[in-house]
């Protein structure tokens, strides 16, 4: 009951800070002007949908810079492989010293029902209210989380990766047993906790605030490495694909679908992973 009184108030603070972030943020709605909810929704759900088409069909368009980029992920996640018994270690050492709320933030945050309330919540806000910005947020959300979702589902059970705790080590891999034992690469909390953070981040120009998002986002990642459920590649990897996923829908949706009046003057923050970079490009 204690946990999950703690989800309920994480889920009240979460949805009553999108409500002031956003409140000055497209108020410039005209009610009268915009289409019934029922459009709307129907609007968003092909929105939700197409992101998703998009991005699966990506690859078959890849330039040279995606390749670059798909080269270092694979380069990144080796080099992680090299030193996972070791971090694995490393983390189980901390686990005893991280405070239990931390923990609880980590599980609750990175479960399949949690981040789907929140996704959805932001999302019939900005419906209900009309607020296009939110209402964009919202697809964003649970477009990417459903696109990212689906890819760690059927990498799990394709890959059979043992988690660390069975003591098989981190070369162990058992395809399509479909066991949870095997399901360590990649990691579902990571890829659902950070794509939920980085879609919301990406609606702030404010590098603090982004900062402070992203961070929270981390929560769980790291919680399933102190926990040994994970492997630090299968973590890695996990954000890598978060990222790559919610950016290709945030593209989608700026350049194929209609979501008010581009904001102009604004500064707009990406993460940039490429062979031999890592960083964060602000385009004015």
């Amino acid at each position: 009951m204690q946990k999950r009184n703690l989800t309920n108030s994480l889920l009240i603070i979460l949805l009553f800070s999108f409500g002031i972030s956003f409140a000055q943020v497209g108020t410039s709605n005209k009610q009268d002007s915009l289409p019934s909810t029922w459009e709307l929704l129907k609007y968003d759900g092909a929105s939700a949908f197409g992101g998703m088409k998009y991005t699966y069909s990506r690859p078959i368009k890849w330039e040279k810079d995606d390749f670059l980029t798909a080269g270092a992920i694979v380069l990144g996640t080796g080099a992680l492989y090299l030193v996972d018994q070791e971090t694995h270690e490393f983390f189980i050492d901390q686990d005893p010293n991280i405070p239990q709320l931390i923990k609880d933030i980590g599980w609750y945050y990175g479960s399949p029902q949690n981040n789907y309330a929140i996704n959805g919540a932001v999302y019939l806000y900005g419906l209900f209210t009309k607020n296009e910005k939110i209402r964009k947020t919202g697809v964003l959300l649970i477009s990417a989380a459903s696109t990212a979702g689906l890819i760690q589902t059927i990498a799990k059970t394709s890959i059979g990766r043992a988690r660390p705790g069975t003591g098989e080590g981190k070369s162990s891999f058992d395809p399509f047993r479909g066991t949870g034992p095997y399901h360590s690469f990649p990691s579902g909390h990571t890829i659902l906790s950070f794509t939920t953070a980085y879609a919301i981040g990406k609606q702030f120009d404010n590098p603090f605030v982004k900062a402070g998002i992203y961070c929270l986002g981390m929560i769980a990642p790291v919680s399933r490495l102190w926990s040994g459920a994970h492997w630090l590649t299968d973590v890695g990897l996990s954000l890598a694909v978060s990222i790559l996923v919610v950016d290709s829908i945030d593209n989608y949706l700026n350049e194929e679908r209609l979501y008010g009046p581009e904001e102009k003057n604004r500064i707009a923050w990406k993460f940039n992973i490429g062979l031999g970079r890592v960083g964060l490009t602000g385009t004015f």
